[in-house]
Order: C-alpha cells, then sequence, then structure tokens
C-alpha cells in the first residue's frame, strides 16, 4: 500500500509540476481560441490541439494501457471534438473538461468492443526494460503495477482516480464533468482507492 500510495504521490506531483506553467494568460489565450474554434477557425483548433494532446492522451493511456490504442483514440478525441465543435457551448467548465468526457466516451466504446483485456497487462509488462537508476526503475514498475490495476476498475472509477490523480481535477470539477453530486464522486473515487489497495496487495502476495 504504502509504494501504490508513493506511486500516486509522484503522478500528482507530476502534474503539478506540468501545471503549474499554466498562468492566467495562457486561460486568457485560451478562452480567445476557443471563441474562434466555435467559428470553425481551424489554425485556432490546431494551437487548442497542441495546448491539450499529451494531457487527453496520459488520460486515456492511463486508462487503455497500451500506446497505440492510446495515441488512436487520442486522435479521435479530437477528430470527434473538431467534427461536433457547433455543439460545444463556453460554460464554467474549461474545454479540456469537454475533451475529457469525449475521452471517456470514447474509451467505454472501446471496452465495449473488446471484451478480453488480458493483453493489457502483457503490454505493460512488455514495457517493463527501462535503463537508469534503480530507483526510477521501481518507480516505473510500480507505476507500471497501479496502472494495470486500475484497468481492472470500473469504468467510473477509473476515469475518477485518473481525473483526480493523474489530471488533478478538483471534486468539483470531476462532478461536473461526469454530471453527478461532489458527494457521489468522493465516494466513487473511496471505492476504487479500497479496490486499488486489494488488487495490488493480491499481487504482492
Amino acid at each position: 500500500m504504502e509504494g501504490f500510495c508513493n506511486t500516486l504521490a509522484v503522478c500528482s506531483l507530476m502534474r503539478l509540476t506540468v501545471h503549474e506553467t499554466r498562468g492566467e494568460e495562457q486561460a486568457s489565450d485560451e478562452a480567445v481560441l476557443v471563441h474562434r474554434v466555435t467559428g470553425r477557425d481551424a489554425e485556432a483548433f490546431g494551437r487548442l490541439y497542441d495546448m491539450h494532446v499529451d494531457r487527453v492522451y496520459r488520460h486515456i493511456y492511463y486508462r487503455v494501457g497500451n500506446e497505440t490504442d492510446a495515441e488512436d483514440l487520442t486522435q479521435q478525441v479530437f477528430l470527434k471534438a473538431w467534427l461536433a465543435i457547433d455543439r460545444y457551448r463556453q460554460t464554467a467548465s474549461p474545454f479540456v473538461a469537454w475533451l475529457m468526457t469525449i475521452s471517456n466516451n470514447l474509451v467505454v466504446d472501446f471496452y465495449r468492443t473488446r471484451k478480453d483485456r488480458a493483453y493489457l497487462e502483457a503490454e505493460a509488462l512488455a514495457d517493463g526494460s527501462m535503463s537508469g537508476p534503480e530507483r526510477t526503475a521501481e518507480a516505473s514498475l510500480e507505476l507500471q503495477r497501479v496502472q494495470r490495476a486500475i484497468s481492472h476498475l470500473r469504468s467510473d472509477e477509473q476515469q475518477v482516480v485518473v481525473l483526480r490523480f493523474m489530471e488533478g481535477f478538483e471534486f468539483a470539477e470531476i462532478a461536473s464533468l461526469m454530471e453527478k453530486k461532489e458527494g457521489n464522486v468522493r465516494v466513487i473515487l473511496h471505492r476504487a482507492l479500497v479496490k486499488l489497495r486489494d488488487i495490488l496487495d493480491r499481487e504482492g502476495q
């Protein structure tokens, strides 16, 4: 359990390091770009793609555990976003929250069409050969263990764990994105963490 907690702490630290670079100026620029995109400005959409593609990819990768599938689904997210941009309306939720909603729907569809999930573990294990200091290798292996464990959670539990710990969304933002009450999101997260602990404890036996 300690390793699991340390891994989530590393994920949160990595996420904070990335998002601390986003200032008010970028948020303002994004609002302008979103406004232009709703008018079918392809150049503005390309800039929004550059802003959010890594975050969307990371979100999907933690859900499917396979680089090729994650890359394919990430491209589908932005294609669907562009095709459906007429239906997007700027609200209190940021543009990236809309992208995450599309991401989640695609991941759900992905698993509906692919019942066999055993290959996910094989892919994660196959990616275990990493060079570097021993500590880095251990952290990488632990991260892979958590990733495999996440793949065994229910779809809503996966979404809450990834949004909260990997993407750093606040509970209120997650609740808005998932169209649930904040209290329900907290319950889902608690249930997911208990399941993750049990899964990882069984792996360690």
